[in-house]
């Protein structure tokens, strides 16, 4: 696939406490980590650009049990948690993107309170590329999001992970994202 300038790779959330070890952890999240570094590099090559989502909450935060919401805490600003997962070594130019620091925000979509969108098209994006953590939440809403503004959205299947918290949520996820357009491809289709 030829990537330009106007093609944007969206990294979502591949952070310590989506990762083995961490809150809330996907089961693939150190194996999506490490894809992703080679795909943020194939990308930077060739002239693309790459976009970092950062679930970056405050302590007690809504969407935390104790405030009555459904997840332990987790991404707490200035945690360990909240870091980019080790493995995932970005380019130099890669745009970073904190969501979810209003408290009564979920914002599983990296579009939700962030300016991701502001961003993407100051830049002239035209076509967006979607990977990380969890297929089944921040990925299928950033998607879906993508795909309401109007972005051509491709999902990098080989490059997610799902929660699963109930059995097939990631399968009926990626069924979703197809569902409003998303176009389902790999890591070797795009950068090969």
């Amino acid at each position: 696939m030829n990537l330009t300038a106007q093609d944007a790779l969206v990294i979502v959330d591949v952070q310590n406490d989506f990762c083995p070890g961490g809150a809330l952890p996907v089961s693939t999240g150190d194996q999506v980590a490490r894809t992703m570094t080679g795909v943020a590099a194939a990308f930077t090559q060739r002239g693309a650009r790459v976009y970092a989502t950062q679930d970056w909450h405050p302590a007690g935060h809504s969407s935390f049990v104790k405030s009555g919401g459904p997840w332990p805490p987790h991404c707490v600003q200035g945690s360990r948690g909240a870091e980019l997962h080790p493995d995932l070594h970005l380019p130099d130019g890669y745009v970073n993107i904190k969501k979810g620091s209003d408290p009564e925000v979920d914002a599983y979509s990296g579009f939700l309170d962030s300016d991701l969108e502001e961003q993407l098209k100051a830049a002239g994006v035209t076509r967006v590329f979607v990977g990380g953590l969890a297929t089944d939440y921040c990925v299928l809403n950033t998607v879906l999001d993508a795909r309401r503004i109007g972005f051509e959205t491709y999902l990098l299947t080989d490059a997610i992970g799902a929660v699963d918290v109930e059995a097939g949520d990631g399968e009926r996820a990626i069924k979703q994202m197809v569902g409003a357009g998303a176009t389902a491809t790999t890591v070797e289709e795009v950068v090969s």
